[in-house]
C-alpha cells in the first residue's frame, strides 16, 4: 500500500477495497512507521484494537531506532520490531527471511 490510509482500507475492506471480505485479510502485515496520511503507529493501534484483526501478526519494518517508537509499538501489540537495513540487497534479504519465518516457522492461531 502507498500510505497508511490505503493500508487501513485494505485491512478493513473499506474504500477502494470494500468488495473484499475481512475474513480474507492479510496473514501478516509488514508495517513502516513513517507513512503518509496515517502513520504506522495509528495503523498498528487500529489493527490491534479491532477484534476482527487483532490476531493478525504485525511486524514493524522501519528505519527508526528511536526508543519511544520501539516502546510504543510493543505497547500497541506489535509482534516484532525490525530496523530495516539501508542497503537494498540487505533489505531484500531481511524481507525474504521474514517471509520464510512467518510462512514456515511461526505457528499462527489463524486458519
Amino acid at each position: 500500500m502507498r500510505d497508511g490510509a490505503e493500508a487501513l482500507d485494505f485491512i478493513f475492506c473499506t474504500g477502494a477495497y470494500a468488495h473484499r471480505h475481512i475474513e480474507n485479510g492479510p496473514k501478516v502485515v509488514l508495517l513502516d512507521l513513517k507513512l503518509p496520511k496515517v502513520d504506522g503507529l495509528e495503523v498498528l493501534q487500529r489493527v490491534k484494537s479491532d477484534p476482527r484483526t487483532c490476531m493478525i501478526p504485525v511486524v514493524v519494518l522501519t528505519s527508526s531506532r528511536e526508543d519511544c517508537d520501539i516502546i510504543e509499538s510493543y505497547q500497541l501489540g506489535v509482534n516484532s520490531y525490525i530496523v530495516k537495513p539501508v542497503d537494498f540487497e540487505q533489505f531484500s534479504d531481511v524481507v525474504r527471511q521474514l517471509g520464510l519465518y512467518w510462512k514456515l516457522l511461526n505457528q499462527s492461531p489463524l486458519p
